[in-house]
């Protein structure tokens, strides 16, 4: 078995592909992690701009926290409607495409992609933030431990959907079981205590603070809320990962995940407005996320605390799995339409859209490098991508329902119709709140990204335009093309090339560029071991070309060359054979120059349709 089989699995056959089809209990992981872990960060978020109102602010959690749970249930049931629309995926690009066109599409494809690798770095940084805490000698070496976490993820989902499934399920319902244990008994002694319990670790005291919230701030406060909302379309968007009744088992999938956020989201705000729970500042000496207070006024500091804190890291560590399990099928369809470049159509050794992988962790360690994985850096530049994506989704649905009809079209129309307004206010009220704050960015990021696909698609589009051919094939000036081997000294390698060459015409050069005083070594051989013996069985001998190189350039020398022959020739085919020796392992291939790899490059880029470039390789 070899390395890469031990590390990322054995490669799985197509017809295989069944066999990497998941359930309800395992789409939890792999699709719902993204909106599970928001319930760490996404109160915090909101309770982070309170910290001027210390414990006035808290009596504004519980409000903003009920309408964020009213637009998840909107969004919830109009996803549920995508989900039987769109049996093979419905993800926003695939809806808005198809029911508004392609601009449409576009900008739901933008917003998006930049949604999964925020939605990746911001889950990454929250679950290092969450160590620390635990652990504050941590705290300067965060960037580190964020790109660590990456590089485990990255490992992990090239396993393919199925591993990674298995991998999270452990962490996964340990996060949501420890984090309902803690709530249901810290509801509980809330509720034997007249609402006031008393904490066995007392939180970070808060200033009484007096005044009202303006009504800007309550604003900002909803918008940073309402990132614990992302991650809600990744089911929907994957519903061919589940197996047969694939829709059914997405169904439930959504269902248990929204359940889950509901009462986590319900649960984090009732407590801390019973305990007296606010946020810390995350670039702060002595800084305590809030879970791990609530945590610790319910439960204490001893061993489940610990146990706790542990899970909540890993899941939102976790959280990014989100982002590896749908950006992938993301580009793939956005390429399916010439918008990315084709390389993302590309199925792995995994089954997986492996080079979907390759670009989210590239852009995520770097998001993670620039923002020096804090989440309270990134948080701003966050859920605007997502409820634009919401937006149009849901307005592409009300377009479907509209052109295709059937029972219940109306009702479906009106319950897409009202997640399309609400998470478009919504949209808005983010874009405004947090503009300054960083919103700015990816408000400019998503039309650039819209202008290079549009680029990529003409691009694609002039490659058809001028390679498509509806013509019988050219049968006129079928000649032997005109052959150039390049010639260092006499070898193995070298006789390899030439002796392809005369397979290919009579008409053959040996150019040879003297440029480490070589040529009287080469003149030695040529007649007697190459002209003589080619000679004696009736056919021409190459011709020995020598180009002076008195800088001891080659690749200069050389190109110029291949080209003037090129234009004193212009009715034949040039063929350039470029002899190269091939060792056996990769740590081998620096003993040698690269040069044949050089001259292809310039060839390629600097020669035309009448140069044809050929490699003779010789293995060692």
């Amino acid at each position: 078995m070899s390395f890469f089989d031990v590390v990322l699995g054995r490669p799985i056959a197509t017809v295989d592909e069944h066999g990497e089809h998941i359930g309800p209990i395992a789409g939890i992981p792999v699709f719902g992690l993204d909106a599970l872990s928001s319930a760490a960060y996404g109160p915090e978020a909101a309770l982070t701009l309170l910290i001027p109102l210390g414990l006035a602010g808290l009596h504004y959690i519980l409000p903003v926290t009920a309408a964020i749970l009213v637009l998840l249930v909107i969004v919830f049931f109009s996803y549920l409607q995508t989900i039987d629309a769109y049996p093979n995926g419905g993800g926003s690009y695939t809806v808005a495409t198809e029911n508004m066109g392609e601009r449409a599409g576009l900008l739901a494809a933008a917003a998006l992609m930049i949604d999964y690798i925020l939605n990746a770095a911001v889950g990454i940084s929250a679950g290092v933030g969450a160590i620390i805490s635990a652990f504050p000698a941590l705290q300067p070496h965060t960037t580190i431990l964020c790109l660590a976490v990456l590089a485990g993820l990255t490992l992990v989902n090239l396993r393919g959907i199925k591993d990674s499934g298995l991998a999270f399920l452990a962490p996964t319902y340990l996060f949501c079981g420890s984090l309902l244990f803690v709530i249901g008994l810290g509801l509980w002694r809330a509720y034997q205590a007249g609402g006031h319990p008393a904490a066995i670790v007392a939180p970070p005291h808060l200033p009484i603070g007096v005044g009202m919230l303006p009504l800007w701030l309550l604003a900002k406060v909803f918008a940073s809320g309402c990132t614990a909302m992302t991650g809600v379309e990744a089911v929907s968007n994957g519903v061919m990962a589940f197996r047969q009744p694939a829709c059914r088992n997405a169904k439930k999938t959504l269902t248990m995940i929204i359940l889950l956020l509901m009462a986590l989201l319900a649960g984090i705000a009732l407590l801390c407005r019973a305990y007296g729970i606010g946020a810390t500042d995350p670039s702060g000496a002595g800084y305590q996320s809030v879970l791990s207070q609530l945590i610790g006024a319910v439960i204490g500091r001893g061993w489940f605390y610990y146990v706790s804190m542990g899970s909540i890291f890993a899941v939102l560590a976790l959280s990014a799995n989100t982002s590896f399990a749908d950006f992938p099928r993301l580009t793939r369809a956005i390429a399916m339409h010439d918008f990315l470049p084709h390389v993302f159509l590309i199925r792995g050794r995994r089954l997986l859209f492996s080079h979907g992988i390759y670009a989210l962790v590239g852009f995520t360690a770097l998001l993670l490098i620039i923002f020096q994985g804090v989440t309270d850096r990134l948080i701003p530049l966050f859920a605007i991508g997502a409820f634009l994506a919401f937006t149009l989704s849901q307005a592409g649905m009300v377009v479907h329902w509209l052109r295709v009809g059937g029972p219940r079209a109306k009702l479906r129309m009106v319950v897409n119709g009202l997640g399309a307004v609400a998470t478009g206010v919504t949209l808005l009220v983010v874009l405004v709140a947090k503009f300054r704050e960083g919103a700015w960015v990816t408000a400019l990021l998503i039309p650039l990204l819209i202008l290079l696909m549009a680029s990529v698609r003409r691009h694609y589009d002039g490659v058809r335009e001028e390679t498509t051919i509806d013509r019988p094939i050219h049968t006129d000036n079928l000649v032997a093309p005109l052959v150039i081997v390049p010639v260092d000294r006499w070898s193995k390698i070298a006789e390899k090339g030439l002796r392809f060459a005369l397979k290919l015409s009579d008409e053959v050069e040996a150019v040879h560029v003297d440029a480490e005083d070589r040529l009287s070594e080469l003149e030695q051989h040529w007649e007697a071991n190459i002209a003589d013996p080619i000679r004696a069985i009736g056919r021409t001998p190459p011709r020995l070309i020598s180009l002076p190189s008195p800088f001891r350039f080659v690749m200069w020398p050389l190109l110029e060359h291949i080209l003037a022959v090129e234009r004193e020739h212009p009715e034949r085919q040039i063929a350039v054979l470029i002899p190269e020796l091939v060792v056996k392992h990769w740590w081998q291939a620096p003993l040698h120059n690269q040069r044949s790899q050089m001259l292809k490059l310039l060839l390629l880029v600097k020669g035309n349709q009448r140069i044809t470039v050929i490699n003779i390789p010789w293995y060692l």
